[in-house]
């Protein structure tokens, strides 16, 4: 009986854990390139149950009363990075990925001691910073090839592999970062990932589209489903929680009263 209120216990901290991942998810639904997040569950592996302080029994000199099995629990949280619709807004300073769910652009972060660490966005909704530098939303530097990219206004275009066009002429080139396995990455919020010790990069196959946004790939009507899903399976695990405690009480006040 105490085994079961644990497996319940288990099971709706479980469900909150999905429910935090779904609420997010909503959350980002406008946000520009979000890339939607689902928990993954396994086993929970078996935990080894001891008597607390009464380790000293003749019949059971190790207090040992065996394994538990508390049910499942999140295991990781696995990102999607499906491309989401592009939305044309026309102007200059926006850029998306077409064709390629593994490109991201790189911008610069400053560290410590002024220099820029290196992280990584598919969030094209780019702005022009008071030196004329593009940057991001946040005001992190966008990198080329040759660096922080500089432009004279926003009168300019982008190829579809990166290159800048300015008056005629090469400004720069986007530094497109293009990944074999995504799962590697690591989410950082503020739309940035970085990369791991498992990150391996590949050649970039897609298309830079300007006057174009990535939206969210995060398909509302779903994630509503799996929210009425997680809330449903919780108050199950509450009920059987709150029917074993019944249970246990009675055992405790009547079954175990002297009469």
């Amino acid at each position: 009986m105490i085994r079961g209120l644990y497996t319940s216990a288990y099971g709706m901290l479980e469900e909150s854990r999905r429910m935090d991942v779904i609420s997010n998810n909503l959350a980002n639904v406008n946000t520009t390139a979000f890339k939607k997040d689902s928990a993954v569950l396994e086993s929970f592996p078996d935990i080894l149950m001891t008597r607390i302080n009464d380790v000293a029994s003749k019949t059971n000199p190790s207090g040992r009363l065996g394994k538990m099995q508390p049910g499942s629990d999140v295991g990781e949280i696995f990102t999607y990075y499906t491309q989401g619709q592009l939305a044309n807004t026309g102007g200059s300073l926006d850029m998306a990925f077409k064709n390629s769910d593994n490109a991201f652009f790189t911008v610069g972060v400053p560290g410590a001691e002024g220099e820029f660490i290196q992280y990584y966005t598919r969030d094209g909704a780019f702005t022009l910073n008071a030196y004329n530098e593009l940057v991001t939303k946040e005001g992190y530097a966008v990198l080329g090839e040759n660096g922080v990219i500089t432009l004279s206004g926003e009168d300019f275009t982008v190829a579809e592999d990166g290159t800048v066009y300015q008056n005629g002429e090469v400004l720069d080139k986007l530094l497109i970062k293009s990944f074999s396995d995504t799962t590697t990455l690591r989410k950082l919020g503020s739309n940035l990932v970085e990369t791991t010790d498992l990150t391996e990069e590949e050649p970039f196959s897609g298309m830079v589209m300007q006057g174009f946004i990535e939206q969210s790939n995060v398909n509302v009507i779903k994630e509503m489903v799996d929210m009425i899903a997680v809330t449903r399976a919780y108050e199950a695990n509450q009920k059987v929680l709150q029917a074993q405690d019944g249970t246990l009480e009675r055992a405790v006040n009547e079954v175990g009263a002297i009469r």
